[in-house]
């Protein structure tokens, strides 16, 4: 079997599972099932499509990680995990999708075969990928485990990124530089908003001699117009853009499923009153914002300058201003730790990444210009490079 495929030294993976275990043994855990695709592959170097059917890693408070999935999906274990064969197990293909077995049931009889179906186990009960049915089938068939949640364990320990995996988001950071430049160079009135989610998927993933070729986005472009844009989390259709509206561009950039996400906003024909005092508002809060986004300072004084500065503006925003980014799988490229919103007084440490997303969403408009961004001592760098303004093209 030739050697996986790992993006990160062997003692970059030593290190985070060392840092989880002493997380574990604070929570009173012995045995971790990692469901989270993301937390996945941190953990192992897994890399795959596949968390549409049951899958996991169960780390003990000692040995290697073992990684469990569909039994074809083994092969892809072994090509980008760099556990050995013997911490790799497949189950039955009968088990998918199935109403008679649950792949859980395969897992806990592997559990008790390698003496880690008691004691105290942790499962992450509030992700997208750990179903009812999956906890009900733990639950049952080993009864002498007490399970706790462990929701957010792994994640929190990915909050300060090492030197490789902020090498990764400033290639992502350029990435999605080209992404927004590409708009701003062929956005037209009656272009086709499919047409132009072609260009950005082309920018996205094509090679390039500096930054390589593009990883895929967690979240897909998302760029309403117009009263449409009062929706945050509209994508495209195949309308034509028309003169007279806005629409912003929240798109990414990844790199070996790093993210770089980034917001601007385009202005078709001479702007409107609205959008000229949005960006005013949203610059002026922005620089508030980044001016105490250090570390030592909390989340939430970021959002308090930001928010104040709106404020001056005769703007209020209910909705957070930001929130942890690093690695991401779909559905979603945040980490789901820290927020920029009041009432988060987490302290921000040096190279802890976020989006600062200071989008607003009115009643029949909508406007974002955003920034992703590394804590420092002495403030943030920004990981892409694209001006921070509205666009206006005719």
């Amino acid at each position: 079997m030739a050697q996986p495929t790992l993006y990160f030294r062997p003692a970059e993976y030593a290190a985070r599972i060392s840092k989880t275990r002493r997380a574990m043994q604070a929570a009173g855990v012995d045995v971790l099932i990692v469901t989270d695709p993301t937390n996945m592959n941190w953990l192992t170097g897994y890399d795959g499509w596949s968390f549409y059917v049951h899958q996991c890693v169960v780390l003990g408070l000692s040995g290697d990680p073992i990684w469990f999935g569909r039994g074809m999906d083994g092969n892809g274990a072994r090509r980008t995990c760099f556990m050995s064969q013997q911490n790799i197990i497949g189950y039955p293909d009968h088990y998918v999708q199935s109403t008679q077995a649950h792949p859980m049931d395969y897992l806990s009889a592997q559990l008790i075969d390698r003496g880690m179906g008691r004691g105290h186990i942790g499962v992450e009960m509030d992700n997208y990928w750990f179903t009812a049915a999956a906890y009900a089938s733990l639950q049952n068939h080993l009864p002498d485990a007490k399970f706790h949640d462990a929701t957010g364990l792994v994640n929190w320990q990915r909050a300060v990124k090492s030197d490789t995996e902020l090498d990764y988001m400033r290639i992502a950071g350029k990435r999605v530089s080209a992404m927004h430049a590409r708009v701003f160079d062929i956005i037209t009135p009656g272009m086709r908003k499919c047409d132009l989610a072609a260009e950005i998927y082309d920018t996205a993933l094509r090679y390039r001699d500096d930054i390589g070729g593009g990883d895929y986005p967690s979240i897909v472009p998302m760029f309403p117009s117009g009263a449409d844009a009062s929706a945050p989390h509209l994508t495209w259709d195949d309308t034509p853009l028309k003169s007279g509206e806005g629409t912003f561009f929240e798109l990414a950039g990844a790199c070996h499923r790093y993210h770089c996400p980034l917001s601007r906003t385009v202005f078709l024909g001479k702007p409107t009153q609205t959008f000229i005092d949005a960006e005013n508002a949203v610059l002026e809060g922005m620089e508030a914002g980044l001016a105490v986004a250090r570390a030592g300072n909390l989340c939430e004084d970021i959002a308090h300058a930001f928010f104040a500065t709106l404020k001056k503006h005769g703007i209020e925003k209910n909705s957070r201003a930001g929130y942890a980014i690093g690695s991401s799988y779909p559905p979603d490229w945040g980490e789901r730790t820290m927020s920029i919103r009041d009432g988060d007084k987490t302290v921000m440490l040096e190279n802890m990444t976020f989006h600062f997303m200071t989008g607003l969403w009115m009643d029949d408009w909508g406007f974002e210009i955003t920034e992703s961004i590394r804590i420092t001592a002495d403030g943030p760098e920004c990981l892409a490079d694209v001006p921070r303004q509205l666009v206006v093209k005719d």
